[in-house]
C-alpha cells in the first residue's frame, strides 16, 4: 500500500541577489489512519524540512582530479538551520485504509521530502519564470 502527499510552498527571490527563501509550506498527505498524531506530525514536517534543504542548500561537489567530494562534511555541506525554515504546517485525511492491514494504517516514512524540492522549483518558476532543472535552487541561477 502507498501513501500519497501533495505540498505546497511560498517563496520569495531577492530581484537582486537571486536568493530564495520559503517563508511557509503546506503539505496534505493520504496514509490511511494515523496512529500517533504527534509523531506523524513531526515526521511529515521533519520530511519537508529535509526537502528545503534538498531545494535550497544541499550540493555534493567532487574534485575530478582527485574523485572525492570535496564537502564531506557539515562545514563544507550545508542543510538548513532553524533560520532557514519558516512556518511548516502538515494535516493529513482522516481515513482508514482497510486494505493496509488490520489498523487500517499506512507508512509515512520520508514522504514529506518527496514533494517538498518540486513545490518549491516550481514556485520560485512562478515567482521569476525561469525554469530551474537542477538543485540546489542557488541565487546564480536566478539572473534577472
Amino acid at each position: 500500500m502507498h501513501s500519497f502527499g501533495a505540498q505546497f510552498a511560498e517563496v520569495q527571490v531577492h530581484a537582486d541577489t537571486g536568493e530564495v527563501r520559503v517563508p511557509r509550506m503546506l503539505g496534505v498527505f493520504s496514509a490511511g489512519r494515523i496512529i500517533n498524531p504527534r509523531t506523524a506530525r513531526s515526521q511529515f514536517i521533519g520530511g519537508m524540512t529535509m526537502g528545503i534543504g534538498m531545494a535550497l542548500h544541499e550540493e555534493s561537489l567532487m574534485d575530478e582530479r582527485f574523485g572525492i567530494f570535496t564537502n564531506h562534511d557539515l562545514a563544507g555541506y550545508h542543510i538548513p538551520t532553524h533560520a532557514d525554515i519558516g512556518e511548516v504546517e502538515a494535516t493529513w485525511l482522516e481515513e482508514t485504509d482497510h486494505r493496509a492491514g488490520p489498523l487500517g494504517a499506512r507508512g509515512i516514512g520520508e514522504i514529506g521530502i518527496t514533494g517538498a524540492a518540486a513545490a518549491i522549483a516550481n514556485a520560485t518558476y512562478n515567482a521569476t519564470g525561469i525554469r530551474v532543472r537542477e538543485l540546489p535552487l542557488t541565487p546564480d541561477k536566478f539572473i534577472f
